[in-house]
């Protein structure tokens, strides 16, 4: 397949890529990875900043095995936790499948808490559009106020850009209004040129988060997968004047790795972004990690 369907849609889509400084190689994304961290890690790696981290966490529940009393119990703790320790702030969100959306929405007491549910045909995204806007919908009329979505992958590495962002687009209307996520699943784009590529697309297709990995059937998050899309955040910033978040999901199970994915945020796009309200853990064991510092 032509990476492009004819040269109207070249234009267009080159003409957005090239707004943007090439992605840098991998040698160069490496040391940068390193030297942030050396910068930043010491003066980032106190109570503090522990407590950001919970705070930025979208704590997930995304098994086959999920059922009502177990996502009861995951939002009884977070509510628990609310009550007994006011000096621990709350996780950004509950995620959720869609179909316990309810079971959230009817049992979570913590107002600050967001309810984030997967849908679009997660992971996958290979399924119908029509079936993507009605999962959203019916996600949104139960009570989600935040969606992630996964970029359609096949149809990004096959170069068919127009129908990515035309689904991408789709997707964001239906949610009218609700937090936009979507979902690159960056250990299948591999490079650092087609992470920046899939950045640039969701952007321009109105995302509000772009989002590292589902967890599942590929690689989850990479430093250096976050550096790049980092670096695409700053740029699209300073072309546009508004500032998108970034989530990092997918085997970030450690509070010392968490530290270093502050890092490369404070590095690259600064203070700004370190805030539940532009950055995100996707997460199931970090809580438990992070607790082990801050009770």
């Amino acid at each position: 397949m032509e990476n492009y369907p004819n040269k109207a849609m070249k234009s267009r889509f080159e003409e957005a890529f090239e707004k943007f400084l090439p992605a840098p190689d991998d040698a160069t994304i490496q040391q940068q990875i390193k030297d942030a961290i050396e910068k930043h890690y010491e003066e980032l790696n106190n109570r503090d900043t522990i407590k950001l981290i919970h705070s930025c966490i979208d704590l997930t529940s995304l098994s086959s095995t999920d059922h009502e009393d177990h996502i009861y119990r995951m939002v009884h703790n977070v509510n628990e936790l609310d009550e007994n320790d006011p000096s621990i702030p709350p996780v950004a969100s509950i995620c959720v499948y869609p179909n316990h959306v309810h079971t959230v929405k009817e049992h979570l007491m913590v107002e600050e808490v967001k309810i984030t549910s997967v849908a679009g045909g997660f992971p996958s995204a290979q399924t119908f559009t029509e079936i993507k806007v009605a999962e959203i919908q019916l996600a949104i009329h139960d009570g989600a106020n935040e969606i992630d979505v996964v970029l359609p992958i096949g149809e990004f590495l096959s170069g068919n850009y127009n129908e990515v962002v035309e689904q991408l687009q789709e997707q964001h209307d239906a949610c009218h209004g609700a937090t936009y996520k979507v979902i690159l699943e960056t250990g299948a784009l591999k490079t650092a040129e087609n992470i920046q590529r899939a950045s640039i697309l969701a952007l321009y297709s109105d995302a509000d988060f772009i989002k590292t990995s589902t967890g599942k059937e590929y690689p989850g998050a990479s430093l250096e997968a976050a550096y790049v899309m980092a670096n695409v955040l700053k740029q699209y910033h300073e072309q546009n004047g508004e500032k998108r978040g970034l989530k990092v999901s997918g085997g970030v199970r450690t509070t010392e790795a968490a530290i270093k994915y502050l890092c490369i945020v404070k590095e690259v796009l600064g203070d700004d972004w370190l805030t539940n309200e532009l950055f995100r853990f996707g997460a199931t064991s970090l809580e438990a990690d992070v607790f082990k510092y801050l009770k």
